[in-house]
């Protein structure tokens, strides 16, 4: 889908990239307000965990408990919270976010109400990169 801004986000986010997997595409989220806040992707446009054949489907769940065991290994966090809504953007993407009892919205939900984005130097996105992908690996 030509529209699609999940559709060109592996393109036009080189520098968040973490890792491509078998299924869906991984990227570190610009604004890192939650420390590892992390965007998996499907390769294919769908909305729908329905719209995909049974063995794609399990094999992309594979994935997303993969990239949440590693976020849990890298930033061990209280808790890791999942979101798949689609409503803005309709094509399937979760929302991984390591949560910290520490931190400013605990225990609401990470859009409970407006944040300052935290945005970090190259570096520093490049070291969180490094350190989810030698979790991955």
């Amino acid at each position: 889908m030509t529209d699609c801004p999940m559709c060109h986000r592996w393109e036009s986010d080189t520098e968040l990239r973490i890792i491509e997997l078998c299924h869906s595409f991984v990227v570190l989220n610009r604004d890192q307000f939650f420390p590892g806040y992390t965007l998996l992707f499907t390769k294919q446009h769908v909305t729908e965990l329905f719209h995909l054949d049974p063995e794609v489907r399990s094999g992309l769940m594979a994935e997303v408990s993969r990239v949440a065991q590693a976020l849990q290994t890298v930033f061990t966090p209280t808790k890791i919270n999942y979101e798949l809504l689609g409503n803005m953007v309709p094509h399937m993407h979760w929302h991984l976010v390591p949560r910290f009892s520490s931190d400013a919205l605990w225990p609401r939900p990470l859009w409970a109400e407006p944040h300052e984005e935290l945005l970090l130097a190259p570096d520093d996105y490049g070291q969180r990169i490094a350190a989810i992908r030698g979790a991955l690996t």
